[in-house]
């Protein structure tokens, strides 16, 4: 795109040059501050893994996250294996789930022009995240998560704080498609069991498929996943485009009684509007993912094609989605947005749902396992093999994250509530600012400084940045409220509660 400002040479040309000489080339220098902090952590300097990602022989990759991964042996898992396609398809279904049917309530809330408007700007300011992510990855082989961004650019405290927020974001998010898939049965089945029961199931079914060791394998479930969900989607968008009136239009004569409503420009308050705009951005919220993701690709120099093949498929979609449903049903939006056609297209929309939402889970807490993993193995060689103590320390990070998640998302009787304050404090901070930061701490010293190319990216960074402590500021706010609103009301659940939650 030749938005990247610096020389570093690529981890596939590294590898490549090292396969026709015997001779590592000299490490790339980083500042004294980093080194410090790996002295401080009694951990290998990230120079010296950068030495060791530029070695390889034939038929082995020397990576700087995991090591030595021998590919002629099958002696352990490739954790190199994920080409640019599957990313896309991967990307795509770490973001779009039921969230999607969230936007056409935003629309509803902010007006047909305003909503359409939030869309494209959030999709463009989170592609440039996405953006941002790789080409830091490129300059610093050693990162595959969030927290080793912040232990590079912030030290051993900013590893653990990032971590931290990272892994409570995605652990409660993977928690949540618990519920959804206890929705989901709890409207095929018309509340046949108890809900709890239908979330152990969810909870089963994903760790199980979680435990799918990388995501080369586990790409074709994002195939599954997102038939799924577009098949769901479809259905609704057919039903409520046939349908002689919405499932929450009053009974009566359309045009009377009843008349659906829908507004260019409407006139929220502060707290509904910014609820709606947060409701955008959780829509997008993929992007911390999208470190394990390049980390595992193939050739990571082709991950900025499977973004922007990905962030344009979703925004179409999400755009399509939301236009069409809001159009049709107007005011009349249920929640979830699966009931807006009748009670039968319902169940039929959430049987067509269903694997969607267990590989939308299983993509979560697949990353928030494999975080764990990688923390408690790294410059091991148990990492990268298939030794006892592999599969024991791999299989236990996956129960570990799905009970923690199921206990989270079904002891907290306003959990949904609390999500929505996790995505608010956490989601904009590490899909926006840090993106932003990481930009600029790559290209403060760049060779082309002062530029116009050089300061316009400067401005744009800049702005995001501010821009996005706005938003987490005010859609925390913004939850804080409803959370209040919803306690004072008595609008809040029990916790492990068998009713009907559909």
């Amino acid at each position: 795109m030749g938005l990247l400002l610096s020389t570093k040479p690529t981890q596939s040309e590294i590898i490549e040059k090292s396969s026709s000489s015997s001779t590592p080339a000299p490490p790339e220098s980083q500042s004294q501050i980093i080194d410090s902090s790996a002295a401080e952590m009694g951990q290998e300097d990230p120079k010296k893994e950068k030495e060791q990602s530029q070695q390889g022989g034939s038929g082995k990759v020397i990576d700087a996250v995991w090591g030595e991964i021998d590919l002629s042996d099958g002696s352990g898992p490739n954790y190199r294996n994920l080409s640019w396609v599957k990313a896309s398809v991967l990307e795509v279904k770490t973001q779009i789930g039921l969230g999607v049917l969230g936007l056409p309530a935003a629309l509803n809330t902010l007006g047909f022009v305003p909503g359409i408007l939030c869309i494209l700007a959030i999709a463009i300011i989170i592609t440039w995240s996405d953006y941002v992510v790789g080409t830091f990855k490129m300059n610093h082989p050693e990162v595959y998560t969030v927290a080793d961004v912040g232990y590079i650019m912030f030290g051993p405290w900013g590893r653990e704080i990032l971590g931290f927020a990272y892994l409570l974001e995605v652990v409660a998010t993977g928690g949540a498609s618990f519920l959804s898939i206890s929705v989901a049965f709890n409207a095929i089945t018309d509340h046949a069991t108890c809900s709890v029961v239908w979330a152990i199931i969810g909870a089963v079914a994903v760790g199980i498929l979680s435990s799918i060791q990388t995501l080369g394998k586990i790409s074709w479930l994002g195939w599954v996943g997102l038939v799924s969900i577009m098949s769901a989607i479809i259905t609704l968008m057919i039903g409520v485009g046939i349908s002689s009136k919405p499932s929450l239009a009053p009974e009566g004569i359309q045009g009377v009684d009843w008349q659906i409503t829908t507004q260019a420009v409407a006139h929220p308050s502060f707290v509904e509007g910014i609820n709606a705009v947060c409701i955008i951005i959780f829509a997008y919220a993929g992007t911390p993912n999208f470190f394990n993701i390049v980390g595992e690709m193939k050739n990571p120099e082709d991950f900025t094609k499977s973004v922007l093949v990905g962030q344009t498929a979703i925004t179409t979609i999400y755009l399509v989605v939301a236009a069409v449903v809001y159009h049709y049903v107007g005011q009349y939006i249920a929640s979830p947005a699966l009931g807006s056609a009748g009670v039968v297209l319902k169940r039929v929309c959430y049987g067509l749902a269903l694997p969607g939402l267990a590989v939308g889970g299983t993509l979560f807490m697949h990353v928030a396992a494999k975080y764990i993993f990688v923390r408690v193995l790294r410059n091991s060689r148990h990492l990268a093999k298939n030794t006892p103590t592999h599969y024991f320390a791999w299989y236990g990070c996956v129960i570990l994250v799905c009970a923690v998640g199921f206990i989270i998302a079904e002891a907290i009787p306003f959990f949904n509530d609390l999500l929505s304050l996790i995505g608010a404090l956490l989601a904009t901070v590490i899909c926006i600012q840090m993106e932003a930061f990481m930009w600029m701490w790559d290209n403060i010293r760049s060779p082309t400084r002062g530029t116009l190319s050089w300061n316009l990216l400067m401005a744009m960074n800049i702005l995001f940045f501010v821009l996005g402590w706005f938003l987490m500021i005010a859609g925390t706010y913004g939850s804080v409220v409803t959370i209040n609103d919803n306690f004072k009301s008595g609008d809040v659940g029990s916790a492990f509660s068998c009713a009907d939650n559909s």
